[in-house]
């Protein structure tokens, strides 16, 4: 239940629905208003699969080691929440009594984060929690969604260059179906809550789609927002990632079809096949026939090239830029450690209990 004290507190955006489509280069720029806050995400899914190894929520034990976990992930990511620090116990003890979940642990940071900023709007970028939309508008009634849609083709070429999802088109696609089709039952669900924008309409003209964004979470435009290299953030992780560089710097609109040297014109066909309804929903005009869909085979062959392509790519990170690799090993040796901590105590459980 949302206290009245809960409502005057900012409000809350999930940016959906997936990465890759210029979730950063949206953040950067609306942060530039003292009345939004939205720092880099924690992406929590990452820990969902975990949640099982914690037992009953309800028992304080199991609680507690939650909200522990959930600080010590805001510790072990790669940009860190400027001038602000957690305590576990204060943590734990504000929400004792408020319906026990990972994503209030999670909000809970964020909303202080912004209120200590003393921003009116807060915004999580963790786009891949759009598959737990029930759970947080019954955790936030008043939570708002910026769907941020992009060319299929140009989104699943981007991500398979990236470190944070699998290598290789055929996985991606179903990746990128499975995030739309998520959003889809949102808007189908909660069509006023939800504004979404092209990512190729804020390429052509930033400041209309910013001034769209910003009507919706009602916070004023800022001319500044057009200004991103000024942003002193922006900058920061620019230097962390190849995948933050081009951050710093405005968007190149010609840079829309940078699929077509990236992608062969099968793996297009593919990308078009699956996704062809929402290419023509959203307006992308289709480049073949679109008709080579998806099978099993398909699958397994590319399972094994994306592993492949995995461990290559971390070798490379590893090689290329030692910060970026140091950081996401950081957090992925967190998170792996949990895990194990969380197996280990459930097996001494188990023996005290046979015992």
């Amino acid at each position: 239940m949302i206290t009245s004290s809960e409502t005057r507190r900012p409000l809350p955006v999930l940016m959906i629905p997936l990465r890759r489509c210029g979730s950063h280069a949206l953040r950067l720029r609306l942060n530039f208003s003292r009345e939004f806050y939205s720092p880099y995400p924690l992406h929590v899914v990452d820990l969902m699969p975990l949640l099982p190894l914690y037992g009953d929520l309800a028992e304080d034990r199991n609680y507690f080691q939650l909200v522990v976990d959930v600080v010590g992930l805001q510790a072990a990511s790669m940009v860190k929440w400027p001038d602000i620090a957690f305590d576990p116990v204060e943590i734990f003890e504000s929400l004792a009594d408020q319906p026990r979940s990972v994503h209030r642990i999670a909000w809970e940071l964020l909303m202080r984060a912004g209120e200590k900023q003393q921003a009116r709007v807060v915004m999580d970028k963790s786009l891949d929690c759009v598959r737990y939309a029930d759970e947080l508008l019954r955790l936030f009634p008043n939570m708002r969604f910026l769907n941020v849609v992009r060319d299929p083709r140009a989104q699943i070429a981007s991500i398979n260059r990236a470190i944070i999802h699998d290598f290789d088109t055929e996985l991606n696609v179903r990746t990128w179906l499975s995030a739309y089709k998520a959003a889809d039952r949102l808007l189908a669900e909660h069509p006023d809550k939800v504004l979404t924008i092209r990512y190729e309409d804020f390429l052509l003209d930033q400041q209309t789609v910013l001034r769209q964004v910003c009507d919706f979470f009602g916070i004023a435009f800022l001319p500044q927002m057009l200004d991103v290299g000024s942003s002193t953030e922006a900058a920061r992780i620019a230097q962390l990632s190849s995948l933050w560089s081009s951050n710093h710097f405005p968007p190149i609109a010609a840079h829309a079809d940078k699929y077509k040297q990236q992608l062969s014109m099968r793996e297009i066909e593919i990308i078009e096949t699956a996704c062809r309804d929402y290419m023509e929903r959203y307006g992308y005009t289709l480049l073949t026939a679109a008709q080579l869909p998806l099978n099993d085979e398909l699958i397994k062959a590319a399972e094994i090239r994306s592993l492949k392509a995995r461990a290559q790519a971390w070798g490379d990170l590893r090689r290329d830029n030692y910060r970026d690799y140091m950081l996401r090993q950081c957090r992925a040796d967190y998170l792996a450690g949990i895990r194990r901590r969380l197996q280990r105590d459930r097996q001494l459980e188990q023996s005290f209990l046979a015992m």
